[in-house]
């Protein structure tokens, strides 16, 4: 059997803090038809696809901003999506802002936050949901900046690991499906452990803005897409896999999101990149085998990590500065 697969990834335009759930699903469905017409078989939307990048705007008590999340999906307003995906035979990856009543981590039982994306499979059946590690941003209103960037106050920290799913994606049969959501992307810790699943295809969303607030000096805008594209690029190619990663583009409620989708197979190499800041679908073939070079070559996990070795990266958190060596002293301490 083949083990090729036609993936697309859809990016979006700005959705303006006034547009409703019914708009916005109305442009999924017409990226999901026109996917389909290009013989994709698995359409990868961007993170927060339902709604404004809701995190840029304060709220004291955050129970008022519960309509930004999903509580169910499909719910009514997302059950056109669903119906398409039956209808096109097509599987798709979205991200949404959810809300879950369940246990936290001491066992009480409370609503709960996540920034959230799933893999949805052509008869609808939620096959893989993942929740956001890595939140970046600030909890409490800073007036310093001109745009909020919330995420620490609208999300709890996700729970669910990074979970790799194997289920069947078009002719390819069984492949295995892995995701991570915006911030995630940088942290070369998310990719490594689903590479240590044998992850095939890594689907990823986000939301990132042209400027970056937090910078102490100036960073271009050229950088910050190539910074995003390195990220996936090395991730890729140091876990031997194809990744999809989708963005949420344009001035949206006065607020720059650079765009630049791409597609990336397990060389490292960018096979298709969006050109607008709209909606606007890429699309490439993906041959599953080329996935097997480096996870039996370069990166052949059994025949050469060393754990021994990397005991810091689970012992700290923080950077720490090493001793300062004097004369006298003996090589490493």
């Amino acid at each position: 059997m083949s083990r090729k697969i036609t993936v697309a990834g859809a990016q979006l335009g700005p959705i303006q803090k006034a547009e409703g759930r019914d708009e916005v699903v109305g442009r999924l469905v017409r990226l999901m038809e026109g996917a389909h017409r290009r013989g994709a078989e698995v359409v990868v939307f961007p993170e927060l696809a339902l709604t404004t990048f809701f995190p840029r705007w304060y709220e004291e008590d955050i129970n008022n901003a519960d309509h930004w999340y999903e509580s169910a999906l499909p719910s009514n307003a997302t059950a056109p999506l669903f119906d398409a995906a039956r209808r096109f035979n097509i599987g798709f990856h979205i991200g949404y802002g959810e809300i879950v009543h369940e246990p936290d981590e001491g066992g009480v039982q409370r609503k709960r936050h996540f920034n959230t994306a799933v893999y949805v499979h052509p008869t609808g059946e939620v096959v893989l949901k993942y929740r956001k590690v890595h939140l970046p941003g600030h909890r409490d209103f800073d007036p310093k900046r001109k745009v909020q960037h919330l995420e620490k106050r609208y999300f709890e920290v996700g729970n669910l690991g990074f979970p790799v799913v194997r289920a069947p994606v078009g002719q390819a049969g069984p492949v295995n499906i892995g995701m991570l959501i915006c911030n995630d992307r940088r942290w070369p810790e998310a990719w490594r452990v689903l590479g240590l699943q044998q992850v095939e295809l890594v689907m990823l969303g986000y939301n990132t803005p042209s400027t970056n607030q937090d910078a102490q000096g100036f960073e271009a805008h050229h950088l910050r897409v190539e910074h995003s594209h390195l990220s996936i690029r090395a991730g890729c190619y140091q876990n031997a896999c194809f990744g999809v990663a989708v963005a949420k583009a344009g001035t949206e409620d006065g607020c720059e999101l650079f765009g630049n989708s791409i597609i990336v197979n397990p060389q490292g190499q960018i096979m298709a990149e969006a050109v607008t800041w709209d909606d606007e679908l890429i699309v490439a073939d993906c041959d599953l085998e080329q996935c097997e070079l480096g996870r039996n070559s370069i990166f052949n996990f059994a025949a050469h990590r060393r754990t021994e070795a990397y005991g810091r990266i689970l012992e700290q958190t923080g950077s720490v500065a090493p001793d300062e060596w004097k004369p006298g002293d003996k090589p490493n301490g």
